[in-house]
């Protein structure tokens, strides 16, 4: 991928994609290229082939998604499937018929097993059931993959997905009602400290632990995945496994360790609850990330300064 590659980088607003957004300028790449979702509707078929007609990027990052935690996926699975179907079915075929070099598919660790052995390895794929709770994104997610693999198959694409662990930091949702529990934790403890309340609770037993990745670490990655010769990616263009990578840090916590990290990091003094009629979702997760280190990439943020980077960003927006 050279300097003045034309790059396009979809979902650019989020989470993902403004990590994606920045790491590329801060590596110095100028020629990139972006539209909102007023500008380009990825569910609509005939606006995303007259957008790559038109473009002609020679590489993607596929960031676009419907995202949300428990309780929007339990809300809204109808949508999850749908519009993410929509969007990923799109852009990649579109990148195929357009010449793109490269594209790297953003998906999540929930496309694994909900009771797969620990660490997750990328083989594990497609080997039990899913978590229920976010079974129509993972769906999605899995479709997606599959399709990277079939075209590089089928037309000798180099298409490869990437599966981060669970992100967070700078443009994360902090709304309560549908973000994931790390940026939901920082939004309750400032809102708790604020006004002075002396409890906050916390969906669920506390029990599960989970791997957390900032946004920056995985953006990076990616990037230094599409800057690699294909000969040493030749591991993921094969027909015997799909083009898949875990990208994380390769170490979790429990949710009531996570809950006393950001409490201490935002200076809530009070008692933290655990409701445990809600829902917990999957016990443990965490992944292997052998593969993407012995590809010769690391993560660089640890937690703690991850979720201070995280809480000053939030107070930016609120």
């Amino acid at each position: 991928m050279n300097i003045d590659s034309k790059i396009y980088v979809a979902g650019h607003r989020g989470l993902v994609g403004s990590a994606l957004m920045r790491q590329l300028q801060a590596k110095g790449y100028q020629n990139l290229v972006t539209r909102t979702h007023a500008e380009l509707d990825l569910t609509d078929q005939a606006a995303v082939r007259d957008f790559f007609a038109a473009e002609k990027p020679k590489y993607v990052l596929l960031a676009a998604a419907k995202v949300g935690g428990i309780h929007a996926n339990n809300t809204y699975p109808a949508e999850f499937i749908q519009q993410n179907l929509a969007i990923q079915t799109n852009v990649i075929h579109e990148s195929w018929r357009n010449d793109v070099q490269r594209l790297l598919f953003l998906g999540s660790s929930c496309i694994y097993p909900k009771e797969c052995p620990q660490p997750i390895k990328e083989e594990y794929l497609l080997t039990g059931p899913l978590e229920p709770t976010n079974r129509p994104y993972a769906l999605a997610k899995i479709a997606g993959i599959e399709m990277c693999w079939a075209y590089n198959r089928q037309y000798g694409t180099r298409f490869m997905a990437v599966m981060p662990t669970n992100l967070y930091g700078p443009n994360d949702n902090y709304d309560l009602d549908n973000s994931h529990v790390l940026p939901a934790l920082i939004r309750k403890m400032y809102e708790a400290k604020e006004r002075g309340e002396r409890e906050v609770i916390v969906w669920g037993t506390g029990a599960p632990k989970r791997e957390f990745l900032y946004s920056d670490d995985m953006a990076e990655a990616c990037i230094y995945l599409l800057e690699q010769s294909t000969e040493k990616l030749q591991s993921l263009f094969n027909d015997e496994q799909a083009p898949l990578l875990n990208v994380g840090c390769g170490e979790d916590l429990t949710i009531r360790e996570l809950a006393d990290l950001v409490a201490a990091v935002i200076g809530f003094k009070g008692r933290l609850i655990f409701d445990s009629t809600k829902p917990d979702g999957t016990m443990r997760k965490v992944m292997d990330v052998s593969r993407i280190n012995a590809l010769g990439w690391q993560r660089k943020i640890n937690l703690k300064d991850g979720v201070a980077l995280s809480y000053q960003d939030m107070l930016n927006k609120v």
